[in-house]
């Protein structure tokens, strides 16, 4: 990694971990404020990543561990309540560099892609609908809701994104270190079992 490309990676773990932005908007800010504007010199996800664990060891040690256990013990709590949609964990928190900032990222692996939704409207569940990309490139329904995370005393962002159940297949290919992208009930429950683990292999 060129020196230009660290120092764009260092400063957007800083927003990343501060500011709660997502890998992509963070790397555009920090190479803006950096003067480094050559696509050539932007970091790939897994050096940001790389950062940001960094950057949480150094600055968020005495804070980190517990806001991420109580994000992964509310996304648990939500797999639960959702296990007939084939629940999967993705984002910051099933990779571990999760603080209070961030969001509850789950794919719902539906046979009818409506079906969440009717859940969710006869429990009385309050959502908004939008869209994000799915793993074709295509646009799929998310369905966002703010639900009550008593253990970090707040509310927290919940989003469902709403995928056909074939795509599951395809959900668990690793990644180039051979780390999965996303975990079920029971891969996240292991994660709670040993907290400070990293992310399985696939």
């Amino acid at each position: 990694m060129s020196s230009a490309s660290t120092e764009i990676a260092h400063a957007a773990a800083r927003m990343v971990v501060e500011e709660g932005l997502e890998y992509g908007p963070a790397k555009r800010r920090a190479a803006k404020q950096l003067g480094l504007t050559g696509r050539g010199d932007l970091p790939d996800n897994t050096q940001v990543e790389d950062a940001v664990f960094e950057y949480i060891e150094v600055f968020c040690a005495d804070t980190q561990p517990a806001e991420l256990l109580a994000l992964r013990e509310l996304a648990a709590l939500w797999m639960g309540r959702l296990a007939e949609f084939r629940p999967h964990l993705t984002g910051a928190i099933w990779r571990g560099t999760a603080t209070r900032l961030n969001d509850v990222h789950l794919q719902l692996y539906c046979d009818d892609s409506k079906s969440a939704e009717i859940m969710l409207l006869d429990k009385g569940v309050a959502y908004e609908v939008g869209s994000t990309k799915g793993p074709r490139g295509e646009m799929v329904d998310c369905l966002s809701l703010t639900v009550p995370c008593p253990a970090l005393n707040e509310p927290i962002g919940l989003h469902l994104t709403i995928l056909d159940r074939d795509d599951l297949r395809g959900a668990l290919k690793p990644d180039a270190r051979g780390r999965s992208e996303r975990g079920d009930l029971a891969a996240l429950q292991k994660l709670l079992s040993a907290p400070a683990a990293p992310v399985p292999a696939a």
